[in-house]
């Protein structure tokens, strides 16, 4: 059984999508969302330096156009999909709940949303690495912070503000090890609402299909078969907290055998090989991976 999952913002790195390019086709699909779009994503995947695609409203549309694009080139047939956070719209898309051009139109004032939400507080995140899951949530709330993203594997992310983040480095929870990310802002949490209204009233245009396979859920990790409310999840997702450790505990629930990770790829296949053992993960990080990934659901 294979899961095709797409990742989230912090996944984009200088440069990635350069050898992408030399796949016929491909720039030219590129081309055409950046119209729709209104961004030169060929330019920011290729040209732009690490702070231009830390921008939540260019990185956003640039992971979902990417992702979309090497699926289509990938043409495998996944049983699930699934996407952390932005992704989840990559992963709408490919369930058919919307149209990759609607997925694009989204994202576009999602990340317009977000990064105008995070300018009104200076806010941040931290991953907090190891240590007692339950020990570690009680740190997190102990410091007004919020568990932001839950991604397993020993993984939590905190979101908040900036002098609560500072707070929180001074008393961190024991044997656990805190990252600082390099993000716009505290996604996932409370900072986000305003973001909500503005992406609701985008995605109300929108009439969603049923998925066409398995389509998990960041809320819970549960499998979706209403178009209508995986949008409606989607949207009130921005404002709360990512569970890919539930995603991760139903895909390990349904048998899952193999999963592929779009590009960028490398993240959700990490957590994976410790969150998931014995499941096949291959990441798509250059054309070269494509004929591995094949291979892997053979």
């Amino acid at each position: 059984m294979l899961v095709l999952v797409a990742p989230g913002q912090g996944a984009q790195t200088p440069g990635f999508l350069t050898p992408w390019l030399e796949i016929p086709g491909l720039a030219d699909r590129l081309s055409a969302w950046s119209d729709l779009v209104g961004l030169d994503l060929i330019s920011y995947g290729t040209t732009a330096d690490a702070d231009e695609i830390r921008d939540t409203a260019v990185a956003q549309p640039l992971l979902v156009a990417t992702g979309l694009a090497v699926a289509e080139i990938l043409g495998v047939s996944p049983d699930v999909v699934a996407g952390h956070s932005v992704g989840e719209l990559t992963a709408a898309a490919l369930a058919g709940v919307v149209t990759a051009e609607q997925a694009l139109t989204l994202v576009r004032e999602r990340g317009l949303a977000m990064a105008e939400a995070a300018a009104v507080t200076e806010t941040g995140m931290l991953a907090v690495l190891g240590g007692d899951e339950e020990e570690v949530l009680s740190y997190i709330g102990k410091h007004g912070l919020t568990p932001a993203n839950v991604n397993g594997a020993g993984q939590i992310v905190a979101g908040g503000t900036l002098a609560q983040l500072e707070e929180f480095k001074t008393d961190p929870p024991p044997r656990a090890r805190l990252i600082a990310l390099s993000v716009a802002g505290a996604f996932h949490t409370v900072h986000m609402a305003p973001a909500v209204d503005r992406l609701r009233a985008a995605a109300s245009a929108i009439t969603p299909g049923a998925p066409a396979v398995t389509l998990l859920s960041n809320s819970d990790g549960a499998a979706v078969a209403d178009g209508a409310e995986f949008v409606d999840r989607l949207v009130r997702q921005v404002a709360n907290p990512v569970r890919w450790d539930a995603c991760m505990a139903t895909m390990a629930g349904l048998g899952v055998t193999t999963m592929i990770e779009l590009t960028p790829g490398g993240t959700l296949t990490g957590l994976a090989k410790r969150a998931l053992r014995g499941v096949k993960t291959v990441a798509l990080k250059t054309p070269d991976d494509l004929d591995t990934a094949r291979e892997a659901v053979k």
